[in-house]
């Protein structure tokens, strides 16, 4: 953001991507930012802990399935990725499935482990200090980030946020053509 001189920029994530705006905000400030998008946030903290219990359990079976079949794991992954059962055909097409198959299975095994401890990050102390207009969108069918554990409980951990839940939309609401006729609305 220094060295390009940006100014007024508008930061959007999307699901791990959310954890990246999130922590940018609350380590370096909003002073080049103007806006934030979050699309099916990991944040605020995914984990189910004592002092977190709208967490989710473990995630160890991930880890489990990458290390016995990673390929497999990715089949299994996107079926849940883009609610393959209610929106095949609809919405998705096999072969856009297909490409986001591909991409996964050519990222390396390790970064693949590697991304499963990255869901587990706690942002919990960056969040009071977004001080930006936020726009927070989540499926309300997402199965891979269940919107209870995660964007529900953000408009009271980010002043000046929205939260605006896609019907029927899945994890991948930014993939989805069907999800599509939201962004053509007037949020940002």
């Amino acid at each position: 953001m220094t060295k390009l001189d940006l100014q007024n920029a508008v930061l959007v994530g999307f699901s791990m991507g959310t954890g990246e705006v999130t922590r940018y905000l609350g380590k370096y400030g909003s002073e080049r930012v103007q806006k934030a998008v979050l699309i099916a946030p990991v944040p605020p903290f995914l984990l189910k802990t004592n002092d977190n219990p709208e967490g989710v359990t473990p995630l160890r079976w991930h880890y489990e399935a990458i290390v016995e079949d990673r390929p497999a794991y990715f089949s299994a992954f996107f079926r849940e990725f883009f609610n393959v059962d209610v929106l095949l055909g609809d919405c998705i097409s096999n072969e856009a499935i297909q490409a986001s198959w591909n991409v996964a299975a050519g990222a390396s095994a390790k970064g693949t482990l590697d991304c499963v401890t990255s869901w587990l990050t706690d942002f919990r102390d960056d969040l009071p200090r977004i001080d930006v207009p936020t726009l927070i969108i989540h499926g309300d069918a997402d199965r891979i980030l269940p919107l209870e554990s995660t964007a529900a409980r953000l408009p009271k951990l980010i002043k000046n946020s929205q939260l605006v839940v896609i019907p029927g939309g899945p994890h991948a609401i930014r993939l989805i053509p069907c999800c599509w006729t939201f962004f053509r609305g007037d949020y940002l």
